[in-house]
């Protein structure tokens, strides 16, 4: 039977990120995607102007709906949210759906560059926190990794060239597993000599036992729906039964084929991430 994931993210109609990443991705994967929309923006927000419609009040209905029809989940896999209430229906989804077999996959969207987003309150923080930590798989980027396990981000970056430096990295995740939490897949660090063979983006993925560590080259800069498309692509691959490390190979192989094709077409940043024309290496 084909597997089933709740995707709860915000759907914008421009700038193919969230959603309009995820369903894609996870369709060919051969998952199904049930949408529970946290918002609907007429465009990412990266754009100069945008409409949004929050969607925080009717998330609920989802979860009475869903009920009744007694749907059964593979998978929970959760984005980019703007507010404690949503992180609170969240938790009350979880409580509905939740079974020991459901994969619970979060991208805990908190910040960059060494610091929480400015629009976050400490207590928004600390319930993304805690989803964080309910989950079975985070993805943070090495930001939301350091603010998660209360880790000095500028002291950790100085190691940076350091040949220990994905040690580093992963003592700090590893501060975060126990309980449900399995695995911790740290995104978009910049490693470069000595540390690595060559200057790139590399994502690390950290259990208990290992450290598997899969590499990218930094193409174009940074661009809308990057992180939603690797993050849904470990998603799709874990629901299906594969491990971390052939799920990690296959995200970063499919993400840097899109990365090329999107600085060969000239895509704007916020236009989002010219994948389509990649998606069939999902198929391998």
């Amino acid at each position: 039977m084909i597997k089933r994931v709740a995707v709860i993210q915000d759907l914008s109609g421009l700038g193919k990120c969230s959603l309009t990443a995820a369903l894609p991705v996870l369709s060919v994967l051969g998952v199904q995607a049930c949408p529970l929309p946290t918002a609907v923006l007429t465009n990412q927000t990266g754009y100069g102007s945008y409409y949004c419609d929050d969607y925080t009040d009717r998330m609920d209905y989802f979860t009475e709906e869903w009920q009744k029809l007694h749907l059964k989940l593979d998978g929970i896999y959760t984005g980019f949210l703007g507010n404690e209430a949503q992180t609170d229906k969240i938790f009350h989804f979880m409580e509905v759906f939740r079974k020991p077999d459901t994969l619970v996959l979060t991208d805990p969207v908190m910040g960059d560059n060494g610091a929480a987003f400015p629009f976050f309150t400490p207590r928004l923080l600390s319930r993304l926190t805690e989803l964080a930590l309910a989950a079975n798989v985070i993805i943070p980027n090495l930001t939301e990794c350091c603010l998660l396990a209360g880790q000095d981000y500028e002291a950790l970056t100085a190691r940076s060239s350091s040949e220990e430096y994905f040690r580093y990295i992963g003592d700090t995740a590893r501060k975060l597993l126990g309980g449900q939490l399995q695995t911790v897949l740290v995104t978009g660090i910049i490693a470069q000599p000595p540390v690595t063979s060559k200057r790139a983006y590399y994502n690390l993925a950290v259990t208990e036992k290992e450290l598997v560590w899969a590499s990218s080259g930094m193409h174009g800069g940074s661009y809308s729906g990057t992180g939603d498309l690797l993050a849904s692509v470990i998603c799709g691959c874990l629901v299906k039964g594969e491990d971390i490390e052939t799920a990690l190979k296959k995200a970063v192989r499919f993400l840097e084929a899109a990365l090329t094709q999107t600085e060969k077409e000239q895509t704007p940043r916020n236009d989002g991430v010219a994948f389509e024309p990649c998606l069939g290496l999902l198929l391998d």
